[in-house]
């Protein structure tokens, strides 16, 4: 058993690193599009992952979710919802690496949790920790820093930050699985980004008829390139702690900072790395925040077990320590 467990323990972690590293490597995807605009690239990303979606569902024959959100109307506003956000985070996305702004899309994701976190405290009424208080004010301060520094505000990381943040709140409201809420969400994607292609290329504006069949293959590859990684983040979800998890997340903003200014060249003048920098800073303080509070139900388990074999009745877990999950912190 203990090999076992071992063994999947082992496939999470590498689906994992494979989830968050294409997650990480796609901006040397959505170059390749060109001469394809932003707007035409996302409908085709639309199009093609519900393709790619809905054969692998019909493959393992998972539909039975599909009639219980039909017959749930809150939760399948909820998922046209996350559809609309999720449709302003690809095209921000999108736009912005093939508009040269890879490293600013990648701050974007690093100020991820810190806007969830506010999020939470708005929204949710949530009560912080001193030190994420400490760590969103930190955030705060690099985003005036890198306001600074670009001559405005980054609207490009504030707008990824937001509407990813708040696709996240949403799903986690609806309650479906990853494979299955990209299905629900292309499908409803589906038509007004199939009614736009066929607009574009009615007035010859596509390039998918036009630049050749490597060029259309490349536009088709897409559903791919979106359901891919979240068919291996769904690996590793099952397989390994959500604090591991919550580690390998920064993986994909480090990879896309590294290659905007190693790969793209793009300019990192002092007050940029004086605002990641400070990024970096509520980031370190934040996960090892939640490190901390994620071991704190195993340490007061023991003594708690202690206290109830001498006694001598049966154990029963403490609630402080069922109250604290990593996902909590």
């Amino acid at each position: 058993m203990a090999a076992t467990s071992e063994g999947e323990h082992r496939t999470g972690l590498l689906n994992g690193f494979a989830a968050y590293g294409m997650w990480g490597l796609v901006p040397l995807f959505w170059p390749l599009l060109k001469p394809a605009g932003a707007l035409e690239i996302l409908a085709h990303r639309m199009v093609w992952s519900l393709v790619f979606v809905a054969a692998a569902l019909l493959f393992v024959r998972r539909w039975a979710w599909a009639g219980e959100l039909l017959r749930q109307p809150r939760r399948l506003g909820l998922v046209v919802v996350a559809a609309g956000v999720i449709t302003v985070n690809w095209g921000v996305y999108i736009w912005a690496v093939n508009a040269g702004h890879v490293v600013e899309a990648s701050l974007g994701y690093f100020i991820n949790p810190l806007v969830t976190i506010a999020m939470g405290v708005l929204l949710l009424k949530e009560r912080l920790r001193p030190v994420q208080w400490a760590a969103v004010g930190i955030g705060l301060a690099a985003v005036v820093v890198l306001t600074v520094g670009y001559g405005r505000p980054p609207w490009i990381s504030l707008c990824l930050a937001f509407s990813f943040a708040t696709y996240g709140l949403v799903k986690k409201k609806v309650d479906l699985g990853g494979v299955e809420s990209l299905a629900a969400e292309t499908a409803i994607q589906f038509l007004p980004a199939l009614g736009y292609l066929l607009w574009l290329t009615a007035h010859g504006g596509d390039s998918f008829l036009n630049h050749g069949g490597g060029h259309a293959a490349l536009l088709a590859s897409t559903g791919i390139v979106t359901a891919l990684p979240l068919v291996c983040f769904g690996a590793a979800a099952i397989r390994v702690p959500l604090s591991t998890l919550g580690l390998l997340q920064y993986l994909a903003p480090i990879f896309q900072f590294l290659l905007g200014v190693l790969y793209f060249h793009e300019a990192m003048p002092a007050e940029r790395w004086a605002g990641f920098a400070l990024v970096w800073l509520a980031l370190v303080l934040l996960t090892g925040d939640a490190l901390r509070w994620a071991r704190r139900p195993a340490r007061l388990a023991v003594p708690t077990a202690r206290t109830v074999r001498t006694a001598g009745t049966s154990p029963s877990p403490s609630p402080s320590a069922s109250a604290s999950t990593p996902a909590d912190a």
